[in-house]
Formats: C-alpha cells, sequence, structure tokens
C-alpha cells in the first residue's frame, strides 16, 4: 500500500471519504483523490485566460452518470478560485431551470449566488464578502493618498470614487438599478443601516417577488427586480462587476442539465433551449465580458434528437461534432468535451490512492496488497458491459465498502470479502487488454494535493 507523503486535515479528509462513500462529489479534497482528468482540466482552465482578458467561453460537460462530470467541475472550481476568479455554483432540478415560470428561472439565480465564492470565502456567501471587500479597498486607496479618515474630504473623494464606479456599469442591460441598489448599499454601509444593507442584498440576491416590495424594503425606487425573465442578464451585469473591482472574471457551473431533457411539456423545454442559444452566442459573439459558463449533462441530454440539446436545429448544429470527428479521436477545443471512461491503470491508481486515503482516515494499516487491488478490478471490470459502462462512481463506493468491512471485521481476509481472480489491465482507452504482472504496476502518486495535477 502506497504510503501517505502528506497529511490531509482530518476535517476535509473524513468529509472526503464520507462524500465519495456515497456516491456524492465533495465540495473539498477533490484534488485529492483526482485522477486521470488533466487533459480535461487544461482545456477547461485555458478559457480562463480569455475570461481573464475581458472575453468569454461556454462549454458542456458531458458523461454518464458517475463518469465525473461533477467532480471535474468542483476541481476547476477549485482551481479557478485559487487563480482570483470568482465561482458560483448549481444543480438544476425541477425547482431550477434556465428559463420557466412561477419562480423556476430565478431560483437557478439565487443558488448560483448562495453559492457565490471567492478564494477568501470559498464555500460560499460571498456576495457580502465581495462588497465589502470592495469598499474597504477604496477606502484605503482614498487615506492612502493623505485624507483622513472620516474627514469632509475622504467622504467627498470616497464617495467619487463609488458614483464613478457605479457609473461604468450603467451602460449594461439592467446597469442603473444594480448601480442604485449598489450606491444605497454604501450609504447604508456608512450611516451602519443594518437593515437597509440587507434589504439592498435581498436585491441582490433576487429575493424581491415586486418592485413594490423592494421600494418598500429600501426606501429608493428602482426600474425592475431580478426575476425568472432577467436574471441572466444580472450574471453577466455581476461579472462586469467584479472585474472593475479587482477580479480576474466570473466562472459559472451549471451541473444536473439534464433535468432539462426531463421538461415533459416541449414548449417549456424549448423555451430553456433557447435561452442556452442565446448564451451561447453571447459568449461566442463578445457580448458576455469576463464570463465562463460551464454546464455538465449526459450524452443523453446532448444526443437524444427527440428531447435533448438536438431536437433543437439551432443548438444541433453549433454543438454535434464535424463529419470527420471519429471515436478515437481527441478534440477539447469545441464547445463540447465528452468524458472518457478512466482507462485501467488510472482506475488501478484510484484505488491505490483510496487505500492510503482511507488508512490516514482510520488510523489502521488496510489488510490489502497490491494483488488484492488487481483482484479487486478484475471483479468489477468482469461484470457485462463494464468495458464501457463502468463508471469511478461504483468504483470507490463499492471499494470504500470493502475496506469498511475489513475494518470493522479483524479477522476477515481481502479475499473472504471480494473471492480472488487475476486481472488484464490496459495501458490506454483503445489499447488491448495485456495482463500487468505486479512486478510492472503503474507508479502510484503519493503527494495528496492540488500539484498532483499538471498543469
Amino acid at each position: 500500500m502506497a504510503e501517505i507523503a502528506r497529511k490531509i486535515p482530518k476535517r476535509i479528509l473524513t468529509g472526503l471519504l464520507s462524500s465519495v462513500a456515497a456516491g456524492v462529489v465533495p465540495r473539498m479534497g477533490a484534488p485529492y483523490i483526482a485522477i486521470g482528468r488533466n487533459e480535461e482540466i487544461e482545456a477547461l482552465l485555458s478559457d480562463l485566460e480569455a475570461v481573464n482578458d475581458g472575453g468569454a467561453s461556454m462549454r458542456f460537460v458531458i458523461g454518464k452518470y458517475g463518469s465525473g462530470k461533477s467532480f471535474l467541475i468542483q476541481l476547476v472550481r477549485g482551481f479557478s478560485l485559487e487563480r482570483g476568479f470568482i465561482t458560483a455554483d448549481a444543480d438544476l432540478s425541477p425547482e431550477r431551470r434556465i428559463c420557466g415560470a412561477k419562480g423556476t428561472g430565478v431560483a437557478t439565480y439565487r443558488e448560483l449566488i448562495r453559492n457565490l465564492a471567492s478564494k477568501s470565502s470559498p464555500d460560499g456567501g460571498a456576495l457580502m464578502q465581495i462588497i465589502g471587500k470592495w469598499l474597504s479597498d477604496l477606502q484605503s486607496s482614498v487615506a492612502a493618498e493623505g485624507h483622513a479618515i472620516g474627514s469632509d474630504t475622504f467622504m467627498r473623494e470616497l464617495t467619487s470614487r463609488i458614483y464613478s464606479q457605479t457609473r461604468e456599469l450603467e451602460a449594461q442591460i439592467g446597469g442603473f438599478d444594480f448601480a442604485t441598489v449598489l450606491t444605497t448599499y454604501y450609504k447604508a454601509y456608512m450611516d451602519g443601516d443594518e437593515d437597509k444593507k440587507s434589504a439592498c442584498i435581498r436585491w441582490l440576491r433576487g429575493e424581491y417577488s415586486t418592485k413594490t416590495e423592494a421600494r418598500n424594503a429600501m426606501g429608493i425606487s428602482v426600474g425592475g427586480i431580478i426575476d425568472d425573465d432577467n436574471w441572466y442578464e444580472y450574471i453577466k451585469l455581476l461579472a462586469v462587476f467584479f472585474r472593475k473591482i479587482g477580479y480576474r472574471g466570473f466562472v459559472v457551473f451549471i451541473d444536473e442539465c439534464v433535468n432539462l431533457y426531463k421538461i415533459a411539456n416541449r414548449i417549456s423545454r424549448e423555451n430553456n433551449y433557447e435561452k442556452l442559444l442565446s448564451m451561447f452566442n453571447d459568449t461566442l459573439q463578445g457580448k458576455a465580458e469576463g464570463l465562463a459558463l460551464i454546464f455538465g449533462g449526459t450524452p443523453q441530454f446532448l444526443e437524444d434528437t427527440r428531447r435533448g440539446l438536438f431536437s433543437y436545429e439551432a443548438l444541433r448544429s453549433r454543438l454535434s461534432d464535424g463529419q470527420f470527428q471519429k471515436d478515437g479521436f481527441k478534440n477539447l477545443i469545441g464547445p463540447v468535451i465528452r468524458l472518457r471512461r478512466l482507462s485501467d491503470d488510472e482506475l488501478y491508481a484510484l484505488v491505490a490512492r483510496i487505500t492510503g486515503l482511507h488508512a490516514q482516515n482510520y488510523s489502521w494499516e488496510p489488510r490489502v496488497t497490491n494483488e488484492d487491488m488487481l483482484t479487486f478490478l478484475k471483479i468489477c471490470l468482469e461484470r457485462a458491459g463494464a468495458d464501457t459502462m463502468i463508471t469511478p462512481r461504483e468504483i470507490i463506493r463499492d471499494y470504500i465498502t470493502v475496506l469498511n468491512i475489513l475494518l470493522q471485521n479483524p479477522d476477515t481476509t481481502f479475499l473472504d470479502v471480494v473471492g480472488s481472480g487475476t486481472i488484464a489491465l490496459s495501458h490506454g482507452e483503445d489499447d488491448e487488454n495485456d495482463l500487468i504482472d505486479t512486478q510492472d504496476r503503474p507508479q502510484i502518486i503519493t503527494d495528496f494535493s492540488a500539484a498532483d495535477i499538471e498543469l
């Protein structure tokens, strides 16, 4: 079993193993079990350079249930935060859609804002922290120029800079209301009016259902509120705002897009696809400054010609593979990234890594040899259709179950739990299976950190 090169904080390690054992993607600690997705990560992170320069991008990450879509999204989310971007993520559901009536559209916006994260607030809920930091930085810059804090000249200069930055947002759709609310928040911030600050934050979160309710709460008149029809415009506006106050851009992750495929009403489903088309065109035509959109979905969501994205001709013509794209050819530059099955070597490395993490978390020495790991993989891969259908989620969940049994039953051996056998491991997805002798097994990385993924 591989030795662990560095101790992982207990809180992160326990949460990580609990999540993956239940088939849930961890929000923390994902890099510690990242195996075999370097190229996909590099492709998505390359988009961030364009976003940093004021451009935009939109990608669809497509893979079967359990293939690692959500895991990849969480990895890229973590790397985006480390690089100075603001991120937001949400899972679609019957109550959260891209476009919908009765609050189903703005519910997605609210979930994104609830999960808004920065490098200093990686767990979400960062909206107030971001705005507070912006005001604090402005105060520091004014004070650095020699203005005494609290003096009349200090307040005049600070107010001037606040209005100057918010006025630049007024050219955007919804920008005037956005700038008005930010200015009102600043005044409440200076006056110590917590109620009005809270009212402004509620507007920014899209929590008002009518303009009258918003006006009564904030004490100002606004032209509109964030609702089902316009929430995406405010996502674009936030991206502009974040860049103006010193961040590199805004990266938005929307997962579980298969829920759009599941919408029974054809008109409602096509309205969602039309909104996706609008987003796609915005990012490619330069109408969304500093914004990256990453969607996660299944092959069915993308390719089904009756209810999937390909049922909407305008999207099918933009997202379908070119006539020269064939199985076995890698293409990570286009708008669709299809997740390949991990090779057998990568699955072996994943199992070995899980063994080490489990040993550290429970302070024990697993009674598992390298040959036992090979046996486990053989049993998994011998299932009908496993060559193409096996997923990391299934592998991890079953293997942790085996380790848990061994931990709690000291007299039980590995073979008592899983049986015996040999395994043929392939070096790549398209290679013929070669029997790997345990003397020549792949080297397992043991430094469990974000540096495991070379970018």
